[in-house]
């Protein structure tokens, strides 16, 4: 069941994105040869109109075929005959639409949540050290790690992780004004359990509040722009080395990694709740990736958009579309040599775990 609805889930996703190609293209009047589904032989098409509709039998990708999007034609209806501000909305829409679908399936997930774990300080366990006049004091906001806004109670605790050490440097919010407590120590302790043991922890606990419309609709809100904070971490990790491509998962590990959580989920509503979760998490990261300018994903095509304009503006020269189409199928032969890589590599994990 958890495969199957991975496999629905990513279905959905894709065709959120081309739809978001599809619709925008047709706002702007520029003629849709195909929109599919998948990649491949197809299984199913019908032709409407101008348009020819597929599902086809790879369950990878998708795309919106447009008239004139890499080869320069005649036709006043082409891609490329559009004004650069249509081919730029064009472009974005795709991601646009993910990060909706995101933010909508977030919406879903803490919709019936009854209370929301807040970053403000409710009390200090004794023999804390954090706490005092020039340190923590109850009510304090956590605004800030390192640099880094808290938007969720979740970020503190994975701000601090990403940098090694017991030093950091905090903002609070107390009593509606910011402090800054630069290179403050915060050490664990070992503290007593309700069973008798102990564990290592700070020694402070974070309020409980009651969940409103208003605070559902503003959890929403910061969960997903987390999200779209975590790619940007995770690519800076990537750029400076803390993690490699061995890190990085694909398809097959979202999905097995879906299936652990559904799997120690209580109940299967909550099960649920945790793959829409994971849903969200996949829309808004497919939002983001989609805009990183690397060709022959959309903000490769974005920042070839803005250069040709610029360069067609100064020179007077049409630019042919064609030497961009063979930068953008170069960086899909890599990207897909890539997800196949990551595919072996998740494929691998598993069967040797």
């Amino acid at each position: 069941m958890t495969i199957i609805f991975a496999i629905l889930l990513f279905s959905i996703l894709i065709f959120v994105h081309e739809l978001g190609h599809f619709l925008a293209a047709k706002a702007s009047k520029v003629q849709v040869n195909e929109f599919s589904i998948f990649m491949g032989p197809a299984i199913f098409k019908k032709q409407v109109g101008e348009t020819l509709y597929s599902i086809r039998c790879i369950p990878i990708g998708g795309y919106c075929a447009m008239e004139g999007e890499d080869t320069d034609t005649d036709n006043p209806r082409s891609f490329q005959k559009a004004s650069w501000w249509k081919r730029l909305i064009i472009l974005v829409s795709g991601s646009g639409m993910n990060f909706i679908a995101g933010l909508l399936l977030m919406l879903i997930v803490f919709m019936p949540a009854q209370q929301f774990i807040t970053p403000v300080i409710s009390g200090f366990e004794e023999g804390c050290t954090l706490n005092g006049e020039s340190g923590l004091q109850v009510g304090d906001r956590f605004l800030e790690v390192d640099g880094e806004k808290i938007y969720v109670q979740s970020d503190f605790g994975m701000l601090l992780s990403l940098n090694p050490g017991d030093v950091h440097d905090l903002v609070v919010e107390r009593n509606g004004q910011r402090v800054v407590l630069d290179d403050f120590k915060m050490e664990k302790h070992d503290f007593p359990n309700s069973d008798g043991t102990t564990s290592p922890r700070y020694g402070f606990s974070f309020s409980i509040e009651d969940a409103t419309f208003g605070s559902k609709l503003q959890y929403t809100w910061n969960s997903t722009v987390n999200v779209v904070r975590t790619v940007r971490l995770s690519l800076q990790m990537l750029l400076t080395g803390k993690a490699g491509i061995s890190d990085m998962s694909g398809p097959v590990g979202i999905v097995q990694q879906m299936s652990d959580v559904a799997n120690s989920s209580e109940t299967w509503v909550d099960a649920l709740l945790n793959m829409l979760y994971f849903g969200g998490f996949i829309a808004v990261n497919l939002a983001v990736m989609n805009l990183l300018p690397i060709p022959a994903l959309d903000g490769g095509r974005v920042v070839a958009l803005l250069l040709t304009t610029g360069v067609e503006k100064v020179t007077r020269k049409k630019i042919n579309p064609k030497y961009e189409g063979y930068i953008h199928a170069a960086g899909m032969f890599l990207l897909l040599a890539l997800m196949a890589f990551i595919m072996f590599k998740d494929i691998f994990v598993i069967f040797k775990g």
